[in-house]
């Protein structure tokens, strides 16, 4: 039997959370769902990640998809904003490890790249591509959704390449590889540490 495996793919954020799904069938993909969490009418920056875990969570629980993909946060001009996407992002993956649900960061520039093959390609082209690729009808409003989607699209073709990005499997190895003994520059090939408990 072919094997299935179900890929979550997220864009964090503290205004809108874009996400969407992928199901795999052996070397090919099937489109799922694409949506977003807005929360632009919440103030509190605190009941803001409150609410990406959560979301998080209910997504894990609802779809159980085999591996997570992420966007990593990029390096922009306004720290406050870092700071605070890279809290959204944290806290995304949190929900993941706490499943114990293998997790692999992406540049958005790996992922735009993966999708269009310009990594400087505009939001709209990989939306556009996305469509022509998953045979989308429609386009949402927002495209944090469709740069979700285009996560998991990423990790589905760059599925069994060495050093695709930093991945892990549970808190410990997270917490391995952030340690400060890590060396520099981390390690090419990321730690696996199987943490699901095995049934008596």
């Amino acid at each position: 039997m072919t094997k299935e495996r179900i890929i979550l793919g997220i864009d964090p954020g503290t205004t809108i959370m874009g996400f969407g799904l992928i199901k795999v069938v052996g070397k090919t993909m099937q489109f799922l769902q694409l949506n977003e969490l807005d929360l632009k009418k919440y103030d509190d920056h605190y009941l803001k990640l409150k609410l990406i875990f959560e979301r998080t969570i209910e997504l894990i629980d609802t779809h159980n998809p085999d591996e997570i993909a992420i966007e990593a946060p990029f390096f922009g001009k306004n720290v406050q904003s870092m700071l605070k996407l890279g809290r959204a992002q944290g806290v995304a993956m949190a929900a993941g490890l706490s499943r114990e649900i293998p997790i692999t960061e992406y540049l958005p520039k790996k992922i735009k790249m993966a999708i269009t093959g310009n990594g400087s390609a505009s939001k709209e082209q990989v939306a556009k591509m996305l469509q022509s690729i998953l045979g989308l009808k429609t386009l949402p409003k927002n495209l944090d959704a469709t740069d979700g989607l285009a996560a998991a699209v990423c990790h589905f073709y760059n599925s069994g390449k060495v050093n695709v990005g930093k991945s892990y499997t549970g808190w410990d190895a997270f917490v391995k590889q952030n340690s400060p003994q890590a060396p520099k520059g981390g390690a090419k090939m990321p730690t696996v540490i199987n943490l699901r408990k095995k049934k008596n």
